[in-house]
């Protein structure tokens, strides 16, 4: 999953020390949310107004299959968005991480061999309109994902997994033989993968998929097929089968999303969500510092206000005693937790082909001085690969301060084995200048000296590139316009590494910034993929992890601890683990 991005917000407010990506996670460290573990959301009431307050000026997408960042899907998963399974709400992490039954009866059923999985449909769900939320519709949002030259940004588990060939023509702007509901190309194929009988759909694989019933929280979103515009589907023309409509969407400095009550919405029919609040208000533009103040002192509307992003980094101390412990007068309303994120560089192996250069740059970086940067101990702890501890059993210590590179790695870097390595790599000083996107910010611009002088230490030549507002993706992503190395971050989609590793450092994994083309690594993941038994998977995936980190394809940098805050008068606060996200479906104002 890509880190968050409601307009570049609760991503890139991490981004500026260096992350970008999506969520979902295991264990994590003690929760500061100071509300008695969340509180329940059973003792809410309905009524009131929850605002959102937020420096982007607008959603990235609200598209529901090509949403993919964690604190937008867990919005609009809470309020306009049903899928077939959700998330449990609870303040405990492994709890949060389990699936429940949403638009299903049950969290899905597989064949012998997960080649094959049934989900059924329960009665009662509808649209706004007040019609019927059928197997049909389930099946259309679905193919959506595949018109990938019209629907783009989503995430493409429906692409990689259903049994449907990929596309062979190297010119086609398609990823797959079927080429979604608008083009129709390949339909044959995607009516024999997926299959409604009755209030029953199926889902046919190209390969076995033992964790495919957690693919079908993102992207598989129905979607009824005459409300449909194509790439306009994105705004307030989205149509909601959830508790609450948008009732209406203005973009900009000042702008605001306003969600109310879908009428049409039947709770006997949903056991996900509690819909507590009449009305949801989005506030676009807002200063992140102003932000912080105004949900410090708690007035007005703002009692009823919750941040969508972090405190800034000089207001930590006010709020906090430490990253686990709030001030008394924050008890109930701040929240410190780790959130799904790993951070890091990523470095472009097109680009830096040398592996022992990509291992000096990876050595000489003062790393400690980027977590100073962005927080210090509330910025989170230092990274050794791209999977992080709170995933659960998939995350194993790869040695990269340790031994990993042969010798230790001091949290300020190692200049002499850098300077070793450029030695032994015979590079000339063409190789040794090397470009670095960033999105600018504060905190990124220093960020971004701060990784310049360290790496220049050892004798590269580092050429800041700082990226104009909202160009990230199509700088990064274009081999034209990307430079060797840039800022990143990821976090799983859900707790299994097969959301880390495949679309980290594989091209058909879909967010491959690294460049990675390695027939040997991609065949391994392959395999780490289709195992049935999970301890199994997880020491491959564990193995993996550590070549990529060896191999230096990333640069690990931290693994994020994320701290948000709320008015007075919203519970619960706690950070819910799946998303790294506010509990929105739980959130109600306090009467």
């Amino acid at each position: 999953m890509v880190r968050s991005h409601p307009g570049l917000l609760r991503a890139l407010t991490v981004m500026a020390a260096g992350a970008l990506v999506l969520a979902a996670c295991g264990t994590g460290t003690p929760s500061a949310s100071g509300s008695g573990g969340g509180g329940s959301a059973s003792a809410g009431e309905a009524g009131g107004t929850i605002y959102i307050l937020t420096n982007a000026e607008q959603f990235n997408r609200i598209d529901p299959q090509r949403a993919y960042t964690g604190e937008d899907l867990a919005f609009f998963g809470a309020t306009i968005y049903r899928a077939l399974v959700s998330y449990t709400y609870s303040d405990d992490t492994e709890t949060a991480n389990t699936l429940t039954p949403d638009l299903a009866t049950d969290t899905g059923t597989p064949n012998a061999d997960a080649t094959q999985w049934e989900f059924t449909l329960r009665d009662g769900a509808t649209w706004q309109d007040g019609s019927p939320v059928t197997c049909e519709d389930v099946k259309y949002g679905v193919s959506r994902t595949f018109a990938n030259d019209v629907i783009s940004e989503g995430p493409t588990y429906a692409i990689a997994y259903l049994d449907i060939p990929a596309e062979d023509d190297p010119d086609s702007p398609y990823l797959s033989k079927y080429h979604g509901p608008y083009d129709k190309g390949g339909q044959d194929l995607f009516d024999k993968a997926v299959t409604c009988d009755g209030n029953k759909i199926t889902f046919k694989l190209k390969q076995p998929v033992p964790d495919f019933n957690y693919t079908t929280t993102l992207g598989f979103f129905p979607v009824p097929e005459a409300a449909d515009t194509g790439e306009k589907y994105d705004s307030a023309d989205v149509v909601s089968c959830g508790p609450y409509k948008i009732d209406s969407y203005e973009t900009g400095n000042g702008g605001h999303l306003i969600l109310t009550r879908n009428d049409a919405w039947d709770p006997a029919s949903d056991p996900v969500r509690k819909a507590f609040p009449d009305t949801w208000q989005v506030d676009f533009g807002i200063d992140p510092k102003i932000m912080d103040q105004r949900l410090i002192a708690s007035a007005g509307n703002d009692a009823f206000a919750i941040q969508y992003g972090n405190i800034q980094p000089e207001n930590l101390a006010q709020i906090f005693a430490d990253p686990q412990t709030t001030n008394p007068q924050f008890a109930g309303r701040a929240s410190s937790d780790f959130d799904p994120y790993s951070l890091y560089l990523f470095i472009n192996v097109q680009k830096v082909t040398n592996e022992k250069i990509r291992q000096a740059m990876a050595v000489s970086l003062n790393r400690q001085a980027l977590l100073l940067n962005a927080g210090g101990v509330f910025a989170g702890e230092l990274a050794d690969g791209a999977i992080k501890p709170n995933i659960g059993q998939d995350y194993a210590e790869t040695g990269w301060a340790t031994d990993l590179f042969g010798e230790p790695i001091p949290p300020e870097g190692n200049v002499d084995l850098a300077k070793r390595l450029i030695q032994e790599s015979g590079a000339s000083a063409e190789d040794l200048s090397i470009d670095y996107n960033y999105a600018t910010s504060p905190v990124a611009d220093q960020a971004a000296a701060i990784t310049k002088e360290s790496m220049e230490r050892a004798g590269f030549k580092v050429n800041l590139k700082p990226l104009e507002p909202g160009s990230y993706y199509s700088v990064v992503f274009d081999p034209k316009k990307a430079g060797d190395f840039g800022v990143g971050g990821w976090g799983p989609d859900w707790p299994n590494a097969s959301t880390v590793i495949p679309p980290l450092f594989t091209q058909e994994g879909g967010w491959d910034l690294s460049q990675v083309d390695d027939a040997d690594f991609n065949a391994r993941v392959k395999d780490a993929q289709t195992e049935l038994d999970r301890a199994t998977q997880s020491k491959m995936w564990q193995d993996l992890n550590k070549e990529a980190a060896l191999k230096a394809w990333i640069i690990p940098t931290r693994f994020g601890l994320t701290q948000t805050i709320a008015g007075t008068k919203v519970q619960p606060t706690y950070q819910w683990a799946p998303y790294g996200s506010w509990p929105y479906a739980e959130m109600h104002v306090v009467q």
